[in-house]
């Protein structure tokens, strides 16, 4: 149902759905059940969002601390955009590294991403929509992120448009992460 493919961060898959396309256009599935309780990966999912963005927006990088973390599955349903996931468990070999995926709606994948880690991406096309399914309910108290240019991204744009509370998150270096494998 799945191409999985795994990263160098533990936890963290791009998952490649079948597309069924006609002259009609396209159909996809991009959640089943059955197929991640199998794969070992989350299934309750208790809200979904999208977030429009003009080209060179970048979000992020975002996260939720405990109690309320959140494994979260996000995808693009038009346009491109560059994703990233950083890793904040702090016994992970894998710590304060990221990694990045192209996500479009011409190729229909998705990442997976597990608790204890950042999100963001930077929108490529002139307008690109992403949807996020995640497994805790938003939380305020608990609504956090780490400044977007602490990680050493190559962001694939200069002329970015960033919201100042973005750019007020701390850099990583300061940040006293909670989560561990």
């Amino acid at each position: 149902m799945f191409d999985i493919k795994t990263c160098k961060i533990q936890g963290c898959l791009e998952l490649q759905p079948k597309v069924f396309a006609d002259n009609r256009g396209k159909f996809v599935k991009v959640f089943h059940e059955q197929a991640f309780a199998n794969l070992g990966l989350e299934t309750h999912f208790v809200e979904e969002y999208y977030s429009i963005s003009n080209k060179n927006v970048i979000r992020g990088l975002h996260f939720q601390l405990p109690p309320m973390d959140h494994v979260k599955m996000v995808y693009c349903v038009q346009g491109e955009v560059m994703d990233v996931v950083v890793d904040l468990r702090i016994d992970s070999p894998t710590y304060g590294q990221h990694v990045t995926f192209e996500l479009s709606s011409t190729k229909a994948n998705s990442i997976y991403i597990p608790k204890g880690m950042a999100h963001g991406f930077c929108a490529l096309s002139e307008n690109a929509i992403m949807v996020y399914k995640v497994s805790t309910v938003y939380s305020p108290d608990q609504d956090a992120g780490i400044s977007w240019d602490s990680v050493d991204i190559k962001w694939p744009t200069k002329d970015i448009c960033i919201s100042d509370r973005d750019k007020s998150f701390e850099p990583l270096e300061n940040f006293k992460s909670p989560f561990s494998l």
